[in-house]
Order: structure tokens, then sequence, then C-alpha cells
């Protein structure tokens, strides 16, 4: 099990090849997560991307994008370890904080991807 685990998922009105288009730009995922190296392990297309971690975190990250009704469901997964921390320091780690500002990453790239992609759309009717 790691220190960090994160598993959140964000309703975005629009079909998934569109959210995976905006998932796809380097330049944000700098802008979501500048802490961190991000290397795409898997292009999944319209699924997501699945990506190794390095920087301050050593692990794994995914955005699934799941297909639902008139839009997708995109599921984000954080599983890493802090670097330069020995295994029985890490019990001495705020691992909540961590772990919350990890959610909070996640959350902050969920909604700028569901602002761009609903911008102009009433609430209720279907996406382009």
């Amino acid at each position: 099990m790691s220190s960090i685990q994160v598993a959140d998922q964000t309703f975005i009105a629009a079909p998934p090849e569109r959210v995976a288009e905006l998932l796809s730009s380097r330049a944000q995922w700098r802008r979501w997560f500048s802490d961190l190296a991000l290397e795409v392990r898997e292009d999944r297309g319209p699924a997501g991307f699945r990506w190794g971690v390095s920087g301050q975190l050593v692990g794994t990250m995914e955005v699934w994008l799941e297909p639902v009704m008139d839009g997708t469901i995109a599921h984000y997964f954080l599983h890493c370890e802090p670097v330069g921390v020995s295994p029985s320091d890490v019990a001495n780690l705020d691992l909540a904080g961590m772990n919350r500002k990890r959610r909070v990453d996640g959350k902050v790239m969920s909604f700028q991807l569901k602002r761009e992609l609903e911008a102009g759309r009433a609430a209720g009717v279907a996406p382009d």
C-alpha cells in the first residue's frame, strides 16, 4: 500500500474524446502538478492516460475516462511514496495533509477540464 493514495472522480458533460484532448496537454500537467514529473506510460486515447511519477513523489498516476450518459466520469488515481524519506521515517510525515494536497490538485485539474469543456452550456442541456 502506498503512503499517498488518492482516488477521486468528477462528472464532465463532454464526450471522452474531448476530455482526453485537453488532458493530453503537457503544459497543463506542469501547471496542475508543478512539483511532479510525469512520463506517459500509456496513452489510452479516449480512455485516458497512465503516467509514471517522479519528483517530490515516485509512483503512478492515472486518469481513466469513463463514458457515462451524455458525458464522462474522469477517475483520478495517484499511488506514490515521498522521495528522500526512509521507510521508518514515513510514519513521522503528515501523510493526511500530503494526501489532501494531492486530492486538491486532482480536483483543480478536474474542475479546470469541466469549466473549459462545459463553458457556455446551459445546465441540463446535452453537450455539443
